[in-house]
């Protein structure tokens, strides 16, 4: 007799069809966990220094290169570009508008950002009435919405990835080479006039290009070792040359130890640290992934984690800001070991599960946001998503850089524009909305 959680996994992997490739899914959510568990790493607490966002990759420069392998956006990104042209493809047989297609992508990422937002709102209100330093609230608003870095640039990639896959589907390769070539182009000027402002178009240039890796991995121009080695050869010999003859720096996370930063703005680097990544993982991974995801428990739990992915990915640094700041407040209680000890590498693995602990707490208070209820709506006039899109973007990289307060108090503005962007774009259905 099976237990009721094994019938409950046979039910999942049963209804879920053949085509269905899992292991998009898998990679989607290793990814995501990846990126958690990093930031929560990374980050060095201190009774006496308070806390310190990178102070790991600050202090200790033999974690640089680590980051080739924990810095694993570009996987989303690769996964990300799969996904949105196997749902795009979909649209269109179904007659289904490109406006339409994108309020629906807005619901999907956007709704679950409406509490986080309001939290912080009223958190910074409380906070500062309460006397808190702007210094304190400013570190801590931006750490907790870093996030929303990675949301403002997938939110531009999927405005974009109709029009990319028209290219891709006429220029194939070379509509990739074309995008990555500008990025080059955009670092240069950036890099060379010492702006770092002037590169962030890259974050579209470089994430949009390498996105279209995976409408290469869904149309099958990935197939068979050679093609997935030379992926990872063209990743390796690029990374090779920008690091080691170039201005780019090893880490491809954003370090104080460097004076450019590989993420922040995106470089043309993350385009090569994806083909190096993209290779490897479907070179080696692909085949035994694909076996043991047709195990029910190993699906199911994939599953589970992608039902609540946006929650589990856009609350896990308010965890860890709300858990540093309690013990800080206690006196530094639980902060005993020096930043970088042996005994503090030794309680990582106990701090993460008290993170873990706290995140799912959130996850179970705000997951149900991922499940907006249906849309059955008429197609909006393209206008309103795009607005919603340019609007949420433009409040999430501004929070993602300096937080939601200031030298001036709280900014207003930054948080309530990606709210206000979603109602007048439709996105948010209000009551009375016509079906």
């Amino acid at each position: 007799m099976t237990t009721p959680r094994l019938s409950r996994a046979q039910k999942v992997d049963a209804a879920t069809p053949d085509s269905r490739n899992r292991v998009v899914d898998f990679l989607r959510a290793a990814a995501i966990t990846v990126v958690v568990l990093g930031h929560w790493t990374i980050v060095a607490v201190d009774a006496d220094g308070g806390i310190s966002p990178h102070g790991v990759l600050d202090t200790a420069r033999w974690t640089h290169p680590l980051t080739w392998i924990f810095q694993v956006m570009p996987i989303f990104f690769l996964v990300g570009g799969y996904s949105n042209a196997l749902s795009w493809r979909s649209a269109r047989r179904k007659g289904v508008g490109y406006a339409q297609w994108l309020r629906t992508r807005l619901r999907r990422l956007g709704i679950p950002l409406l509490p986080l937002l309001i939290a912080w709102l009223v958190i910074s209100v409380i906070a500062l009435a309460a006397g808190a330093p702007n210094t304190a609230l400013q570190l801590a608003t931006q750490m907790a919405l870093v996030p929303t870095w990675f949301l403002a640039a997938y939110l531009l990639v999927i405005v974009v990835a109709p029009p990319l896959l028209v290219l891709w589907e006429r220029f194939a390769w070379w509509s990739i080479v074309g995008g990555i070539a500008l990025a080059g182009v955009v670092d240069a000027v950036s890099i060379g006039l010492d702006q770092p402002l002037l590169g962030y178009p890259n974050y579209v240039l470089v994430w949009a290009s390498f996105h279209q890796v995976g409408f290469a991995w869904l149309d099958g121009r990935l197939e068979g070792p050679a093609r997935r080695l030379a992926l990872v050869g063209i990743g390796a010999v690029g990374l090779a040359l920008l690091v080691g003859l170039g201005p780019y720096p090893v880490s491809m996370i954003t370090s104080g130890a460097d004076e450019i930063s590989n993420s922040s703005p995106t470089r043309v680097t993350m385009a090569f640290l994806g083909m190096l990544q993209a290779g490897l993982v479907l070179l080696l991974l692909e085949r035994p992934l694909t076996a043991l995801l047709r195990r029910p428990r190993l699906w199911f739990v994939t599953v589970l984690v992608n039902q609540r992915i946006m929650t589990w990915f856009l609350w896990h640094l308010t965890a860890l800001v709300g858990l540093s700041h309690l013990l800080l407040a206690l006196g530094g209680i639980g902060l005993g070991p020096a930043p970088l000890s042996g005994i503090w590498w030794a309680t990582r693995p106990l701090w993460a599960l008290v993170l873990l602990a706290l995140t799912g707490v959130m996850v179970l208070v705000f997951g149900r946001f991922e499940d907006p209820r249906e849309d059955d709506r008429p197609a909006p006039p393209l206008w309103r998503p795009f607005l919603a899109a340019v609007l949420v973007c433009a409040g999430l990289a501004v929070m993602a850089d300096a937080g939601m307060v200031g030298p001036d108090g709280l900014h207003w503005i930054w948080p309530l524009l990606p709210i206000l962007g979603m109602i007048a774009g439709g996105v948010i259905r209000l009551r009375g909305s016509r079906a």
